[in-house]
C-alpha cells in the first residue's frame, strides 16, 4: 500500500464517515416510475407486470423495451486485486465496486449495481456470471487479478451476447493509446516504425501491447518485461500463454539493455525503475509513459533534467497528461449499450482510442479553461489527452463506439440518426456535473487564503481542514485556541494539527480593522466606539475586514446563526459591486436538470430594475455551468391573466430587460409550470421559452426561499449555495446549520470567485 500521507489528502475517519453519512454506502436503488396509487401498483406489479412478462416471454429482444435491462451494467469483482491493496476478499471491494457505479451514473448515465463473488476459482465465478448475465446490458469486470481476469473475460465473452470489459486493462490500454497516437504526431514518428518498451506484464501491460499492436505497432518492435526482465522467445521460467503470445527474437535482457534507442517507454510497473541513464539512452523525442500509481516508474521532473525533448505522461493528476480510466469507460460502455452491442471488441476499442486522441487536438471548451486555471490548454507536449472535465466526452466517445460496433457487425440495434443520437447523449450530460470538480481543480496550487468565521464549529472545523487537506488552499479560522483544541480532539484529531488561527486578541488587526471600518461607516452614522465592539465581537465583522484589507483572499460564515443576520453584519465592511444588485441564488440539480433559482436570501420584494439585474447576474453564473442561459420571471399570473400590481411588477422587468439588448432567452411574466413544461408550448407558441426555462426569478424572496427548502426535503435533487451574487468581496453565507460537505463547496466557491468567476 502506497504512503498515504503522500498522497491522499483526507483522514481515515473522513473517509469513514464519508461512506457512513446518510445511508451507508455510495448507491440506491429508485423508482422510474410513479407509484402513488393502488391503480400505478396494479400496473407496476400484479396483475400489470405479467403483460411485459409474456412478451418478453415471447421475443426476449423486448426486455430491452419493457425493462432497465438496456442501460444496466453490473460491476463484477471478486476481490483478488483491490485497488493496490491486494487480496481483500470479495465482500472487501464493494466499496470500489460501489464507487464504479457512482462513475456510471455521474459521467454517462448508466445505471449499474455491484456483484462481489466470493470466489477464487475462475471456473465457478465464470458460472455465476454467465447464469446472470441476462439481467444486464453489460459486463465491467473490475480488480480480478492475473491470469484469471483473462480466462473469466474471455470465457464470458464466449457464453453471453452482451459486452464484457475488463476495465483495468482495456480501459487503460484505450486512454494510453489515445495519448501514444498524440505523442507520436507531435514527434513526428510513425506508429509503424517506433520501437515500444513495455515495463510490467500484467493485465494492464499485456492489454496496452495488444492495443498498441491492434493499432499499427509491429509485434518485433515492442519489447516486453516482467520482473524476471525481457520476455523473449525460449525463456525457460515464468512464461505463460499470455506473455508468450509477446515474446520476441532479441538479445536483450535487461530494461537497460532494452531501452537503448527505444522511441516508446510504457511501465506499468513500480516506482523509479527507469533511470536518468535510461532515458538518456532513448532515441530522439522520447515518449515516456509512466503509469505506476501513485509513484511513478520515474518523476516527470527527473526526466527533464536530462531530456528537454521528452514528452510525459503519468497517472497522476499532479502533472500534465494523466491517463485516466475515467475519460474512456463510461462513454464506451454508452455506445456499446446504446446499439445493443453483442461485444466490446478492438474495433471499438481502436475507434475510442483514435476519438480520444483527436478530441485533444481539438481547441478545449470553457468548462477546461476554467479547470486549467484560466489557461486554455492547447495540443501539444503538455497536453495530449483531453481533460476529464471535457464536456464533449459524452458524445464524442459513444457516437465513435457506437459506429465501429455497428460497422463491425456486432450491433444489435443500429443508430439511424446520429444527429439526433448526438443531440440525446448531450442531454445526459448532467452540466453542473464538474462545477465543483472544475472549480476545485482551478483553485488548486493557488494557496488561496479562506476564512472560516466560526473556527470552533465542528462542520466548519471539518470543512476547514478537508479544504486544506484536498490542497484547496489554506484555511484561516476565527477561533478561540483553547476551545479549538476540544473541537480538533472531538473530530479524532491532534490538538496541535497545524492550522491557521486569527482572533480579536491580535491587537494590531483589531486596529487596523477598526480603522478601515470606521472609515467606511462614519458618516452613515456609526461611531468609532461602535466599530471596535462589531470588529472585537463580531466574528463575520472581523473576517469581513480581513478580506476587505487583504489579509485573506475569501470568507464562509453564517453556520451558527440566521441567514439575514450574518448578511446584515458582513454588509457593514462590504458593500456590492458597482452597478449591481446583491442577492442571494442557489443551483438546483435533479435527474440530470440543472435550474438556477433566485433571489433565495436577501431582497424581500425585488423592483423591476433589481429583477432585470439579477437576470443578467445569472445568465454569467449558468454560462459558467455551461448551460445556454434561459431566463423566466416567475409569477402567479401568466403572460397578464390575472393582472394584478405585483403582476406587473415582474411584467415591467421583462420590458426593461428587452431595452438592454441582452444575448440570451427570457420571458414572463409566467407560472413556474409555464416555464419548465413543455406540454405548454401549444398554448403560447409566441414564447420561445416556454418549457425550456433554467434560470427562474422570483418574484419574492418568500417564494423563492420557500421553493428552494421544499425541493432539497421532498425531492431527491442536490441543492448548491446559496451563492451570494453581486458583493465587492469573494464572501458566502451558509444556511444555518450547513454540513461539512456544503461548507467546503461554499468555501471553494468563494476562492474561486476570488480571482475567476465574475457574477
Amino acid at each position: 500500500m502506497a504512503d498515504k500521507n503522500s498522497i491522499q489528502k483526507y483522514t481515515d475517519k473522513e473517509a469513514l464517515d464519508f461512506h457512513t453519512e446518510g445511508k451507508p454506502g455510495k448507491i440506491e436503488v429508485i423508482s422510474s416510475k410513479n407509484l402513488s396509487t393502488q391503480r400505478d401498483l396494479a400496473l407496476a406489479y400484479s396483475p400489470g407486470v405479467a403483460v411485459p412478462c409474456i412478451e418478453i416471454g415471447k421475443n426476449p429482444e423486448t426486455a430491452y423495451d419493457y425493462t432497465s435491462k438496456g442501460n444496466l451494467v453490473a460491476v463484477i469483482s471478486n476481490g483478488t486485486a483491490i485497488l493496490g491493496l491486494g487480496d481483500l476478499g470479495a465482500l472487501a471491494s464493494k466499496p470500489v465496486m460501489e464507487g464504479k457505479s457512482v462513475l456510471f451514473k455521474r459521467f454517462a448515465d448508466i445505471d449499474s449495481i455491484d456483484i462481489e463473488v466470493d470466489s477464487k476459482d475462475a471456473d465457478e465465478i465464470i458460472n455465476v456470471i454467465s447464469k446472470i448475465a441476462v439481467s444486464f446490458g453489460g459486463i465491467n469486470l473490475e480488480d480480478i487479478a492475473a491470469p484469471d481476469c483473462f480466462i473469466i473475460e474471455q470465457k464470458l465473452k464466449e457464453l453471453v451476447d452482451i459486452p464484457v470489459f475488463h476495465d483495468d486493462q482495456h480501459g487503460t490500454a484505450i486512454i494510453t493509446t489515445a495519448g501514444l497516437i498524440n505523442a507520436l504526431d507531435i514527434s513526428g514518428k510513425s506508429i509503424k516504425d517506433v520501437k515500444i518498451v513495455v515495463n510490467g506484464a500484467g493485465a494492464s501491460a499485456i492489454a496496452c501491447t495488444e492495443l498498441f499492436k491492434n493499432s499499427g505497432v509491429p509485434n518485433e518492435n515492442v519489447t516486453m518485461l516482467d520482473r524476471k526482465g525481457v520476455i523473449y522467445r525460449g525463456r525457460p521460467d515464468g512464461m505463460d500463454q499470455w506473455k508468450s503470445k509477446h515474446a520476441i527474437e532479441t538479445k536483450k535482457r535487461t530494461l537497460a539493455e532494452a531501452m537503448e534507442g527505444a522511441d516508446v517507454f510504457l511501465g506499468l510497473s513500480a516506482k523509479d525503475v527507469l533511470t536518468k541513464e535510461m532515458v538518456k539512452s532513448m532515441a530522439k523525442n522520447p515518449i515516456i509513459f509512466a503509469c505506476a500509481n501513485p509513484d511513478p516508474e520515474i518523476r516527470p521532473e527527473v526526466v527533464k533534467e536530462v531530456r528537454d525533448d521528452a514528452i510525459i505522461a503519468t497517472g497522476r493528476s499532479d502533472y500534465p497528461n494523466q491517463v485516466n480510466n475515467l475519460i474512456g469507460f463510461p462513454y464506451i460502455f454508452r455506445g456499446a449499450l446504446d446499439v445493443r452491442a453483442k461485444v466490446i471488441n478492438e474495433e471499438m476499442k481502436v475507434a475510442a482510442a483514435n476519438a480520444i486522441a483527436k478530441l485533444a487536438r481539438d481547441n478545449v471548451p470553457d468548462e477546461v479553461v476554467a479547470a486549467y486555471g484560466g489557461e486554455r490548454p492547447k495540443y501539444g507536449r503538455e497536453y495530449i489527452i483531453p481533460s476529464t472535465f471535457d464536456p464533449r466526452l459524452i458524445t464524442t466517445i459513444p457516437m465513435a463506439v457506437a459506429k465501429a460496433a455497428m460497422d463491425s457487425g456486432v450491433a444489435k440495434k443500429p443508430i439511424q440518426d446520429f444527429d439526433k443520437y448526438e443531440a440525446q447523449l448531450a442531454e445526459r450530460l448532467d452540466s453542473s456535473m464538474n462545477f465543483m470538480k472544475t472549480i476545485n481543480a482551478s483553485i488548486k496550487g493557488k494557496n488561496k487564503r479562506v476564512v472560516f468565521a466560526e473556527g470552533e464549529d465542528l462542520e466548519n472545523l471539518k470543512a476547514a481542514i478537508a479544504f486544506k487537506n484536498s490542497g484547496l488552499g489554506e484555511p484561516i479560522l476565527i477561533a478561540n485556541k483553547d476551545k479549538l483544541k476540544e473541537s480538533l480532539k472531538l473530530i479524532g484529531l491532534d490538538e496541535n494539527f497545524p492550522i491557521q488561527v486569527t482572533n480579536s486578541a491580535d491587537k494590531e488587526r483589531s486596529e487596523k480593522y477598526v480603522q478601515y471600518l470606521y472609515k467606511k461607516l462614519q458618516r452613515k452614522g456609526i461611531l468609532e466606539a461602535d466599530c471596535n465592539k462589531l470588529v472585537k465581537t463580531d466574528r463575520t465583522t472581523w473576517g469581513s475586514c480581513m478580506v476587505s484589507c487583504g489579509d485573506a483572499d475569501a470568507m464562509v460564515t453564517g453556520n451558527t446563526r440566521h441567514y439575514a443576520a450574518t448578511v446584515e453584519k458582513l454588509m457593514m465592511a462590504v458593500g456590492p459591486r458597482e452597478n449591481e444588485t446583491v442577492f442571494g441564488m442557489c443551483i438546483f440539480v435533479n435527474q440530470g436538470k440543472t435550474t438556477i433559482i433566485a433571489d433565495t436570501n436577501v431582497i424581500e420584494y425585488p423592483t423591476s430594475e433589481e429583477l432585470a439585474e439579477m437576470a443578467i447576474s445569472s445568465s454569467r453564473v449558468a454560462r459558467l455551468l455551461g448551460l445556454d442561459p434561459k431566463v423566466a420571471f416567475l409569477s402567479h399570473s401568466t403572460f397578464g391573466q390575472p393582472e394584478t400590481d405585483r403582476t406587473k411588477r415582474v411584467a415591467k422587468a421583462v420590458e426593461i430587460l428587452k431595452q438592454k439588448e441582452v444575448d440570451f432567452i427570457f420571458d414572463g411574466e409566467m407560472q413556474p409550470d409555464v416555464a419548465l413544461n413543455a406540454k405548454y408550448k401549444s398554448t403560447y407558441p409566441f414564447s420561445k421559452l416556454v418549457g425550456n426555462a433554467n434560470i427562474l426569478l422570483m418574484p419574492s424572496i418568500h417564494a423563492a426561499a420557500i421553493s428552494i427548502k421544499l425541493l432539497k426535503e421532498l425531492s431527491r435533487g442536490k441543492v448548491i449555495g446559496p451563492l451570494l451574487i453581486g458583493l465587492d468581496q469573494p464572501i458566502e453565507v451558509a444556511p444555518l446549520r450547513s454540513t461539512s460537505y456544503e461548507l467546503l463547496n461554499l468555501a471553494s466557491i468563494a476562492a474561486f470567485s476570488s480571482e475567476i468567476i465574475k457574477y
